[in-house]
């Protein structure tokens, strides 16, 4: 059984790294998914855990689950009350900016609340991220009507937590994630997975950072970049901007790239 690895652990919480195209639970959006982090940290660790947070499924990165109701009563209030500092990193396509703050509204989605509930599904909802560039390339291929075309590495900070919210803020400003077939551009995603055989959403969270409820210690969870996706990266020559940023990554899973990875 693969064993999901684990990021940190004390008596009540417990974090992974999650990989892409995972499901944290099981849900009726995608009906026919059989496999889940829950259940399978669950038969892992031999006991019972609780869901604070979510990633979609595509996202990769640092999942936080508690080991008692309680705790996930407390760690819910903290994500709800914005006490923890959340940490991303995606490969984007065009240049965008040294760093911005993207304040953006977005509608709730149906499926994200009860629909007995007073929520007003139609009114949108304040939303805020925060992104600094990390790197920038070009690559010689002509994937639109350009010759070239560029992309960005991205350091991400959601200071709000809707559904969706990083996907669909770059998307507003029109720097879509390489891979997000919902949000994204399917002429990029596709040459990105035919020239790196890497087939995901390149999004991942990267670090979680909060006061625990208990001890009231300041816990700082990191989480190296999954494999596939420091595999794009060093193929971009990328891996010097993560380190600067003082991030880490797995070993890249596959190390020949395909003849149409030429950047500039």
């Amino acid at each position: 059984m693969f064993m999901l690895p684990i990021l940190y652990r004390d008596p009540e919480l417990i974090a992974i790294h999650k990989p892409s195209n995972l499901l944290v639970h099981k849900t009726d959006l995608d009906f026919f998914e059989t496999e889940f982090a829950l259940q399978k940290l669950r038969d892992q660790i031999g006991q019972h855990v609780y869901p604070i947070h979510r990633l979609d499924k595509a996202t990769s990165g640092a999942l936080l689950f508690a080991l008692n109701s309680d705790m996930a009563r407390l760690m819910g209030e903290a994500f709800s009350e914005r006490r923890v500092d959340k940490s991303y990193l995606a490969l984007v396509r065009g240049w965008a900016d040294e760093s911005g703050l993207i304040e953006h509204a977005l509608s709730v989605r149906q499926d994200d609340v009860d629909p007995r509930s007073n929520i007003d599904h139609k009114a949108p909802q304040e939303a805020a991220t925060h992104y600094r560039s990390l790197a920038q390339f070009t690559l010689n291929w002509e994937v639109e009507r350009y010759p070239t075309s560029r992309y960005a590495l991205l350091a991400l900070n959601p200071i709000t937590g809707r559904r969706h919210q990083i996907r669909r803020h770059l998307k507003h400003i029109s720097h879509p994630i390489i891979g997000d077939s919902t949000y994204g551009k399917g002429r990029h995603n596709r040459a990105f997975a035919e020239a790196f055989e890497v087939d995901r959403l390149l999004l991942a969270c990267t670090g979680l950072d909060f006061i625990h409820p208990r001890t009231q210690q300041k816990i700082e969870l990191r989480c190296p970049l999954a494999g596939d996706f420091a595999h794009v990266i060093a193929q971009l020559d990328g891996l010097d901007a993560l380190r600067k940023a003082g991030m880490t990554w797995d070993e890249p899973t596959i190390t020949t790239p395909r003849n149409r990875t030429i950047w500039v």
